[in-house]
């Protein structure tokens, strides 16, 4: 089961963590977490706008990771709110067509997080990453590692961005080589509240399909990800960790329990389609995002589990059916929809 252990083991009573991306879901959630938690002293919120998850031990800034200035301005906070651990969270849960403006949050952002933990004497850095990054291949194992290449095609912006932040974030520990560098790498997270490129595929009455694929899925439920953040913060394990739910389901299995209908489309025809809906900017995704539909990319979380401690609370399958269930609702407004 997902749990965060207590904070106590690294000194929690004095620690500030500081928290990027602190207005978008992992951010909130994220926030509201540490805010209920008596051995958090203070929580350092930086984003763009004010999260709405700010209480009494949160304070926020408006920092654009964007700007040239925000290394600066971003080692300013962290020394000055003497920050002993940074929840790097400032990624983007899709694909979007501003290309340009995700690589200067993504990656350059990275950098200058990195290099103001860096600056500041920051002594833990836990950066949210993806299982999607292992690519989908016909070659691959039946449960990826750690130890797997990243294959997922370096020419999608959203990947390429994600994976050089992961190299940036290992840098922090060549001149610093007392910083704890975590990296967690999520499966597709869904839950009641959480709202993504999955759950809008999900959502959908009629969802495409690959003709002649039907892959193996996982996923991580929205309270499993944030208790496996909390753990990286509460405890010093440096490296890079799966963090996904127990099981697998078949993609078709996923679509007929999420209560869609799934249409079978040959994929060169898809490829044509997306590619073509993508430059006109009528879909939500570029073609290389089709082969998670036909090839596997699931991960192992047996070394999370080992060294981190992190259980899942929600296999695979609970994580779907809790999503399903406040769909349902949704469905006949009786529950508000939350953007990732």
């Amino acid at each position: 089961m997902g749990s965060a252990r207590g904070l106590a083991s690294v000194g929690a009573s004095a620690r500030v963590v500081a928290v990027t991306g602190a207005a978008g879901f992992l951010g909130r959630s994220l926030i509201s977490a540490l805010e209920g938690d008596d051995r958090v002293r203070r929580v350092v919120a930086i984003d763009v706008k004010p999260t709405s998850a700010a209480r009494t031990k949160t304070r926020s800034y408006e920092v654009d990771l964007t700007l040239p200035a925000a290394e600066t301005r971003v080692a300013e906070i962290l020394a000055a709110e003497r920050t002993d651990a940074v929840a790097h969270l400032a990624f983007l849960p899709g694909p979007t067509y501003a290309t340009a403006w995700a690589h200067e949050l993504e990656s350059v952002g990275t950098m200058h997080v990195t290099v103001a933990a860096r600056q500041a004497k920051v002594r833990k850095l836990v950066l949210w990453s993806q299982t999607w990054l292992y690519g989908a291949h016909p070659s691959n194992p039946n449960f990826l590692t750690e130890e797997h290449p990243l294959r997922a095609p370096r020419g999608e912006p959203f990947f390429a961005d994600k994976i050089e932040a992961e190299d940036q974030a290992r840098k922090l520990t060549q001149p610093s080589p007392g910083a704890v560098v975590t990296i967690l790498r999520m499966a597709p997270i869904l839950g009641p509240t959480v709202r993504n490129l999955v759950t809008r595929f999900l959502t959908r009455r009629l969802v495409p399909s690959m003709m002649g694929f039907d892959p193996l899925v996982q996923f991580l439920h929205e309270s499993d990800a944030i208790a496996a953040l909390r753990l990286a913060l509460a405890h010093d394990v440096p490296g890079t960790f799966n963090v996904v739910g127990e099981g697998v389901l078949p993609l078709s299995a996923a679509i007929r329990l999420a209560g869609r209908i799934a249409v079978p489309v040959p994929h060169p025809v898809a490829e044509l389609l997306t590619g073509l809906g993508w430059l006109a900017q009528l879909v939500e995704a570029p073609p290389a995002f089709l082969k998670y539909l036909r090839f596997l990319c699931v991960a192992d979380g047996r070394k999370a589990r080992e060294v981190i401690g992190f259980r899942p609370a929600y296999t695979s399958r609970e994580a779907l059916l809790d999503f399903v269930r406040a769909q349902s609702m949704r469905d006949v407004n009786l529950l508000p929809e939350e953007s990732a």
